[in-house]
């Protein structure tokens, strides 16, 4: 069987007249086949070079006819131009073409209109498509390792959309994002339209529906070797997710939904997206408490010798990687062997049934600060599992109705409510329905729990000073 490769551009009158002898060919010989490669006028000196090289050939007219070795195996074996395989139809299978110029230009013309026609149906193709393009920032964090996967779960997004995952790390190298696109791509997930790479934030989040940021920036030592102080992280942060803000604002779609994930300033970084970011609802932007409220549910079911799933309710107030509180004001507990039991689904008040105040007062706190970082010690690595289901839960939550009754614990834009101060991205009772999230009004703050919502308040007052300050010093 002899397989040849017919390559030339589109309006080429000599790829027209090659073109008609393969299928003269092809017609009168059942063991010969041709395959065409039509390339655009202005892309062929580029295809050439690129092809010749690759094999090693040398070649620098149109037509481009080679033969393949399909029974033998290895690479091509160049024939040459027009006049090669002119010479080859004619001397091994008595076959030649007799085609005049006018026809070769009318072909040739024919040629170029259908490569135009058929450039134009893929565009038409791929804008059809619509894919849902979902955008990853510091996609080197191990957490991103685990959320990749995590993102295709049926059902996550309504419609079984087409996925465009972007990934982005300014400060990773290039070597490595292309190692995490090529473990991506062996996913060979159905839904992933396509996996790109961005180390340039310059077209950061372009046409973004979805934007998770994992970034959290590593202290730098200085001189004096002792790590950053805190004013000096806040400028770093300031200077990061303003520019964040910006890009967002400039690329990214007017209905994208963010959320801010990670260990430091979690409602700094979403409350500068927000300033930064105008045009797109505030509604739309969010800071993840999830994970730290399941550490803290985490914490009670020890105590109570029951699953993390038997404690619900659990709401955390305030800064999300500073000073929160944890509020058990309506928490449960489910399946405590306690004195009184009831059927699935019964449950009593975590108020109630605990038993040791003195660790509820003291202790429990502690605890809950710590837990990340002792998890953290033990890996060396960054909480990943917990954060990807932290992340996994809002978007379950934000995408497909949720229960109206579900309480989640979620860092938002305050307008004022419970007595928080307007304009602090403060982490509050929520509930979802119909893909938005509202503020839990039924949830009665008592004068202990507004002394630290206050307290909480100051802190991030605080560091929207330092940062307001230090980006009015850098204009």
């Amino acid at each position: 069987m002899a397989k040849f490769v017919l390559a030339g551009k589109a309006g080429c009158p000599y790829y027209a007249k090659a073109e008609l002898l393969a299928d003269v060919l092809q017609r009168n010989l059942p063991d010969f086949h041709i395959h065409k490669i039509c390339v655009q006028p202005g892309d062929w000196e580029a295809w050439l070079e690129d092809t010749c090289a690759s094999n090693g050939w040398t070649h620098s007219s149109c037509p481009l006819v080679w033969r393949e070795l399909m029974d033998r195996g290895g690479k091509g074996m160049l024939l040459g131009g027009f006049n090669d395989f002119l010479e080859h139809a004619q001397g091994y299978y008595g076959i030649t073409s007799d085609m005049n110029s006018d026809l070769m230009l009318k072909i040739a013309a024919e040629n170029q209109q259908t490569k135009e026609l058929c450039m134009k149906e893929e565009v038409h193709r791929l804008k059809s498509l619509r894919p849902l393009h979902i955008w990853i920032s510091s996609a080197l964090n191990p957490i991103c390792y685990s959320l990749i996967p995590q993102l295709f779960t049926p059902g996550l997004f309504p419609g079984l959309p087409l996925f465009s995952l972007h990934l982005m790390d300014t400060s990773g190298s290039e070597e490595m994002m292309q190692g995490l696109k090529m473990e991506t791509e062996d996913l060979t997930l159905p839904q992933l339209h396509e996996v790109t790479v961005h180390s340039d934030q310059t077209q950061a989040f372009q046409e973004a529906h979805f934007i998770i940021f994992l970034d959290d920036l590593q202290p730098i030592c200085e001189s004096n070797n002792e790590p950053d102080d805190k004013d000096h992280m806040v400028s770093r942060v300031a200077e990061c997710f303003c520019c964040y803000g910006r890009l967002i604002e400039a690329n990214a779609r007017k209905d994208v939904r963010v959320i801010v994930a990670g260990d430091s300033f979690i409602n700094l970084k979403c409350s500068l997206l927000i300033e930064n970011a105008p045009s797109v609802d505030p509604h739309n932007f969010v800071a993840m408490t999830t994970q730290l409220e399941h550490e803290a549910r985490t914490q009670l079911a020890q105590k109570f010798s029951v699953k993390t799933a038997d404690i619900t309710d659990v709401v955390v107030w305030g800064n999300i990687s500073g000073s929160f509180h944890v509020d058990l004001q309506r928490a449960e507990v489910l399946r405590y062997n306690g004195a009184i039991r009831g059927p699935d689904g019964f449950s009593q008040r975590v108020m109630e049934m605990i038993y040791d105040w003195k660790w509820l007062e003291t202790d429990f706190m502690s605890l809950v600060h710590k837990h990340r970082a002792k998890i953290s010690s033990k890996t060396n690595k960054a909480t990943a599992i917990s954060s990807t289901n932290g992340i996994m839960t809002i978007l379950r939550a934000w995408n497909n109705d949720a229960s109206p009754e579900e309480v989640f614990s979620m860092g938002v834009l305050s307008t004022g409510q419970f007595g928080i101060p307007a304009g602090l991205v403060f982490s509050m009772p929520v509930s979802f329905r119909n893909g938005c999230w509202t503020v839990r009004s039924d949830v009665t703050v008592t004068e202990e729990l507004r002394v630290k919502l206050h307290a909480c308040a100051d802190e991030l007052k605080m560091e929207k000073d330092v940062a307001a300050r230090i980006l009015k010093k850098d204009e």
